[in-house]
């Protein structure tokens, strides 16, 4: 058994982190930070009221929808902007049943510090795809970029986020180490931080590779 880190390490220069000290060895006799997070900072997960999908809170939606049985899809290589749809999955299409999850493997994480390009050029899911997911019951995707849908385009963005939150499909966003993964199907775990009513939440995602 592996088990493969895919959470980002939270640091001066991630979008939506920072840290001071709160507590010093010398004057206090321990160390200790105060964190300023983003609730969408890092590798994340999406709560419906992020989108007003529903009314669930971060802290309201069970703990067995954080983690599920996923298929590995590679589509590294794929072009900045492109529109993920189900012929992208392969044979994956045909072998996925109802409750397993997908990882979408694009090679995105490798622009995390160009932000320009990580951020603002993002491969996304189309809408064909989100549906075709709603309809064989699919229960977490998986993906590198920070967002699953263009976070330059508020009607897509909106959109697509309300489809799959409304059909409580969990959203893990900012995914790293994907590439670290050999086997086609893996068991994730996506644990985001409990904060009531939260719109979301960093997590800390592992696979375990059987």
């Amino acid at each position: 058994m592996r088990i493969i880190d895919l959470t980002q390490t939270l640091k001066p220069g991630i979008r939506g982190f920072s840290s001071e000290p709160a507590k010093t060895m010398e004057k206090d006799g321990w160390n200790a930070r105060t964190l300023k997070i983003y609730s969408h900072a890092g590798t994340h997960v999406d709560a419906q009221t992020h989108f007003n999908a529903g009314s669930k809170g971060i802290d309201q939606v069970l703990p067995d929808r954080f983690v599920a049985r996923c298929w590995v899809v590679d589509i590294t290589g794929i072009a900045p902007k492109a529109l993920i749809g189900v012929n992208h999955l392969g044979e994956v299409a045909e072998k996925l049943q109802p409750g397993e999850g997908l990882l979408l493997k694009t090679g995105w994480s490798k622009y995390l510090e160009q932000p320009d390009i990580y951020r603002d050029a993002l491969p996304r899911l189309s809408e064909g795809l989100v549906k075709w997911c709603i309809d064989q019951d699919v229960k977490l995707i998986g993906v590198e970029p920070p967002s699953v849908a263009d976070v330059n385009n508020l009607e897509e963005l909106t959109r697509i986020h309300q489809l799959l939150l409304r059909a409580e499909i969990t959203i893990v966003e900012g995914l790293v180490n994907l590439d670290q993964i050999f086997s086609e199907k893996v068991q994730v775990f996506a644990l985001p931080l409990k904060i009531e009513n939260g719109d979301g939440a960093p997590c800390r995602a592992i696979a375990i590779e059987e």
